[in-house]
């Protein structure tokens, strides 16, 4: 018996989800714009959205519901369950409004403001051991320590606890970040939930007896009218900050630096103009994604741009490719540091799911591209193949070697 042909929009998306993708997927997602900007995938059920247009609609829609999908594969996987279930990406509707809530009460502009010497200092002690090195690998030294130290020092971990704490953040990241969800990660993802619960079982009570400085005690002390974070609610939320805190930022640094490289009129302009530093970060946001796709599973009919999307249907939202619809964002493939409206880009959602950390990935960016051009003018990025780690919605360079002077 021969196989079923796919149709041309199921052969596009099974090609976008190929490990062949990861490496450049733009000619992909270019394709599907063509093909059709809101492609009907019919052996899937399911909707790619290339336009900038129909993706803001579908983030913003009520009906457009997040984590759906994921938690129907958690059945078998009780431990992973219960701590994906209490984030807030996982949740919708008031259930969502009452955690976000709860952490944004925590996680203030005052708060993220306050960071800036924290991050200045974590960025200089790291670039003054790279430039002790002829060469230094961009993700390893720079891109994932600066944000990993950021992020556990808000949140109060020191020692064994940050160490511990990455090795768990990790396993939510390979799920988060759409690694192929195999037995063995979801085995891994299972011990690593039931080692999170057991340490959190009562720090959440120990916290609010005996505060500490760090989100994590401001996460266990908020209050809205009357309402706190359970115990499991606040270890889902603290471990969601810290996986998607710092592996998003991660990829805006290394891409970052890859494509003022590849870019080096913008390098040249960022170095004559330093404080275009915060311009240059939305704009490599923009043209990076360090988030390239989210997805969400319609609870009723979606009409956007003139079409129906089905009730009961999922939706593969391109952010990649909405940042470079040419209908927004003119000449769309060009780093510009003054673009006009650069920071419209969907690199951080938007609606009721807009990262609660992106004020503080903007501030890591800046600080980063600004000192980076500062001092450190005649940065070069040699020629060498870059590969991509295997996520596909959280995409960044594995390595990336560099030159300080």
């Amino acid at each position: 018996m021969t196989a079923p042909t796919l149709s041309p929009a199921a052969q596009l998306a099974q090609a976008l989800f190929s490990p062949a993708s990861l490496q450049d997927p733009y000619p992909l997602y270019a394709q599907g714009r063509r093909m059709d900007e809101l492609l009907w995938v019919p052996e899937w059920n399911a909707t790619l959205l290339f336009s900038y247009a129909a993706t803001n609609a579908v983030l913003r829609s009520p009906a457009a519901l997040s984590g759906q999908a994921i938690g129907a594969q958690l059945a078998d996987y009780p431990e992973a369950g219960t701590l994906l279930r209490n984030m807030m990406l996982f949740q919708n509707g008031i259930p969502h409004t009452r955690l976000r809530g709860l952490a944004q009460a925590a996680f203030t502009p005052r708060v993220i403001e306050g960071q800036r010497e924290l991050v200045q200092e974590q960025l200089d002690r790291l670039l003054q051991a790279a430039a002790q090195q002829p060469d230094f690998d961009v993700v390893r030294d720079l891109a994932v320590p600066l944000p990993v130290g950021v992020i556990t020092r808000m949140l109060g971990l020191s020692g064994q606890d940050e160490a511990q704490f990455r090795a768990w953040s990790g396993s939510i990241a390979d799920l988060l970040g759409g690694a192929e969800q195999g037995e063995t990660l979801m085995q891994r993802i299972e011990h690593d939930a039931a080692e999170m619960r057991g340490y959190f079982r009562d720090l959440a009570s120990e916290l609010r007896l005996n505060p500490q400085p760090g989100l994590l005690s401001a996460l266990a002390a908020a209050e809205d009218g009357g309402e706190r974070l359970s115990g499991d609610e606040l270890l889902a939320n603290a471990v969601l900050l810290l996986a998607a805190g710092h592996e998003t930022t991660t990829n805006l640094i290394a891409g970052g630096v890859l494509t003022l490289s590849q870019q080096p009129e913008a390098w040249q302009g960022l170095v004559a103009r330093p404080e275009l530093a915060l311009q240059a970060t939305d704009e490599l946001l923009r043209l990076v994604a360090p988030v390239q796709m989210t997805g969400r599973s319609l609870s009723s009919d979606v009409v956007v741009e003139g079409r129906t999307l089905p009730a009961g249907s999922h939706v593969q939202l391109i952010l990649a490719a909405a940042n470079r619809d040419p209908r927004v964002f003119p000449d769309p493939d060009r780093l510009d540091l003054q673009r006009p409206g650069a920071a419209r880009h969907l690199s951080f959602a938007s609606g009721p799911h807009y990262c609660l950390g992106a004020s503080l990935a903007r501030m890591e960016g800046e600080l980063t591209f600004r000192t980076l051009a500062e001092r450190h003018p005649q940065l070069q990025v040699p020629a060498q193949p870059v590969t991509y780690r295997p996520n596909f919605v959280l995409r960044g360079p594995a390595r990336l070697q560099a030159r300080l002077n």
